[in-house]
């Protein structure tokens, strides 16, 4: 352990995005990581919203700097890409890290000095795979060789399941040094309220991996309302359309703990989720879990949730409809999911990191990426 400890970085740099739940990820590593005395230089690809910026102003030792440049899964990004993979280059240089962590995969080929983890908490391909059940169109060739190099070209490869490891070598070939550390967050920030006669889903609602789509079909049988907080306008500028439910839009992470506190249900129907931070959040905060019977959330959950799967709309509209009316089961797997949960606690992710970290640093790089 001492041995561990005298590596632990002084400084890494970080990359982020403030679409969906790699911020709140890289925050709550962030924070962890300052408590323990690596300084954190977080480079946000995107423009964060001002509520972002302010909760970042609260994390001690959390340098922010941000350029609006499109994201790497994004169509036509290429050039993007490029950009910021030069900006990135130029912020080592500038910030001078001990180890350098990609959350996404194309910049992890960059010819960083220092040691590269690359963080795999989606792809475009197992996307495809889950939700549209065929392979990416070759629009996405490119972003496929960008991903491929960037696994290669990493020095450690972490995701948050086992489930995204495998869906990685699946689509991009085996990884040489792979490590699966869960994501966590701070239970002490979610705390259960008086529950009401409330069904709660979160996250992206223009993305079809969470099939909202699935809820909306079931909706007008299901007996208790069904309110939705996240963002419905996609990147392109299109917007998801589900008359039957309680969008919210956007909702700042406090407000979105509010709700949380006060549903008595939560459902997430997924056809495609790597870990499901939302999920985690709503266990936190009492609710039972309703999910899609996928095999990353079955390995997270498997005896403190209930599975519907992705397709199975009546199912999904009995299954909520039997737990609404049954308020001692509720009680009982809202218990079982807070137990869960506080395995995946945010001191847990950040000790995963530093041992990921300490072992990257006992080593010199063993590939050096492609200029």
């Amino acid at each position: 352990m001492a041995e561990d400890s005298a590596r632990t970085p002084s400084r890494i740099l970080m990359t982020a995005d403030c679409v969906g739940g790699i911020w709140d990820y890289a925050l709550t590593l962030s924070a962890e990581l300052g408590r323990r005395g690596t300084e954190v230089h977080l480079a946000v690809i995107g423009e964060p919203a001002e509520d972002q910026r302010e909760a970042a102003a609260q994390v001690p030792g959390l340098t922010v700097h941000a350029r609006d440049f499109m994201l790497e899964w994004m169509p036509d990004a290429g050039s993007d890409v490029f950009l910021s993979g030069q900006w990135l280059l130029e912020l080592e240089h500038e910030v001078r890290p001990e180890l350098v962590h990609v959350n996404g995969y194309a910049h992890a080929a960059l010819p960083f000095r220092v040691p590269v983890l690359a963080v795999g908490h989606s792809c475009v391909l197992s996307w495809f795979e889950a939700v549209k059940g065929e392979d990416a169109p070759e629009a996405y060739d490119a972003y496929a060789e960008a991903a491929a190099r960037g696994l290669a070209g990493a020095d450690m490869v972490v995701t948050p399941t086992h489930a995204m490891m495998r869906a990685l070598e699946r689509h991009h070939g085996h990884i040489r040094r792979a490590r699966v550390v869960p994501n966590g967050r701070d239970a002490e920030a979610f705390v259960p309220g008086a529950k009401a006669e409330i069904v709660l889903a979160a996250g992206r609602v223009w993305d079809e991996a969470k099939n909202f789509a699935a809820l909306n079909a079931a909706a007008p049988g299901v007996c208790w309302p069904i309110v939705v907080a996240g963002d419905r306008r996609h990147p392109d500028g299109s917007e998801a359309k589900l008359a039957n439910l309680s969008c919210l839009g956007r909702v700042p992470t406090p407000e979105l703990r509010g709700w949380y506190s006060r549903a008595g249900i939560f459902c997430l129907p997924a056809r495609y989720e790597p870990f499901g931070l939302a999920a985690l959040e709503a266990a936190l905060s009492g609710c039972a879990l309703v999910l899609g019977d996928i095999p990353s959330l079955r390995e997270l959950w498997h005896d403190a949730a209930l599975f519907v799967r992705p397709d199975d709309h009546e199912g999904l509209k009995r299954t909520l409809n039997a737990l609404a009316a049954d308020p001692a089961r509720r009680a009982d797997l809202a218990s079982l999911a807070r137990i869960r949960a506080k395995r995946f606690n945010a001191a847990a992710m950040a000790e995963g990191y530093l041992a990921a970290y300490a072992d990257l640093l006992s080593q010199p790089r063993q590939i050096l990426a492609a200029e």
